[in-house]
């Protein structure tokens, strides 16, 4: 190899380290994407995805009802903000679209049910899709859909905890199967505040009744709550569950009318659980659920308060 050949190969391959580390560089001097995140379920499985590349505000914080929020100024100038907008869409954050129109922002709208497998009653779609893991699944796929569209330079990043992700998604649905398949059918019976486990049911086989519907909002008929305390009483079995958050007053006089006990631990269906506490991120949501539930199930009897 002549010595001017060797030269030019020297320089071609200092050119291309530069490159190199001039992208790298450029990667690294990034600033976070900066996402809102309608509630606290969804806001953790954006940073479960994005990591360090995102900074996340959160517009119903944990332990908050999304079905009753109303956003604040505060709210609408996250969102005027944001370089990313995700919320889960199937008319469950009904105030959205004011909020957005109100905020002035343009950009993307990103909907992490989309292609979820959706569950159709009384004339609608539950919104609760991610009380089943497969569809949760899909949520981190199109989160990281998202955040990849937006930080390519991260994208091996973001793709490699999205799927580590999705490995503890499937783990845990494999592992909640097993727990549930432990319990005879006939004691797989749930009561709880309002419908909000409608997917958990039909993914793992369970029933759920609940006086409300899938809004906290909406008040039972005196029929329900009726057609309820008459259920327990002929089957003197299954769990009387309150949830974490909502007004826990209609189950305690369902649980006195049908002379049964409600359970001590509660149940997290629409909000996670402040920093610190049993339901802190997702998974240990749906785990702690899953636990509270196998263990009111297979009980002789529901465990007092």
């Amino acid at each position: 190899m002549s010595a001017t050949l060797l030269v030019r190969r020297v320089l071609q391959l200092a050119a291309l380290l530069l490159a190199g580390l001039f992208c790298n560089a450029q990667a690294s001097e990034t600033p976070p994407l900066r996402v809102v995140a309608s509630f606290s379920i969804l806001a953790d499985l954006v940073r479960q995805v994005g990591g360090p590349q995102v900074e996340v505000r959160t517009l119903v914080p944990a332990g908050a009802d999304a079905h009753v929020f109303t956003p604040t100024p505060a709210d609408a100038r996250a969102v005027a903000q944001a370089q990313l907008v995700i919320v889960n869409g199937l008319r469950y954050e009904g105030w959205i679209g004011r909020l957005v129109k109100a905020a002035g922002y343009r950009g993307e709208l990103l909907v992490a049910s989309n292609g979820s497998r959706l569950r159709q009653a009384g004339g609608g779609t539950d919104p609760h899709a991610w009380q089943d893991l497969s569809n949760v699944q899909v949520y981190v796929e199109n989160i990281r859909a998202g955040l990849v569209k937006r930080l390519p330079a991260h994208a091996a990043e973001i793709n490699a905890r999205a799927a580590e992700y999705r490995a503890r998604l499937q783990a845990l649905d494999a592992e909640t199967r097993a727990r549930i398949a432990e319990i005879p059918k006939q004691r797989r019976r749930v009561v709880t505040g309002h419908d909000a486990f409608g997917y958990f049911a039909d993914a793992y086989g369970v029933a759920f009744i609940a006086p409300r519907g899938w809004s906290t909002e909406s008040e039972p008929s005196a029929e329900s709550v009726a057609v309820i305390v008459r259920q327990l009483r002929a089957q003197r079995a299954g769990a009387l569950l309150l949830e974490n958050r909502g007004d826990p007053r209609l189950l305690e006089r369902i649980a006195a009318e049908a002379g049964v006990k409600v359970v001590a631990e509660r149940l997290y269906a629409d909000a996670l659980s402040p920093p610190g506490g049993v339901a802190d991120t997702f998974l240990q949501l749906f785990r702690h659920n899953v636990l509270t539930l196998s263990q009111a199930m297979a009980a002789d009897s529901p465990t007092a308060r």
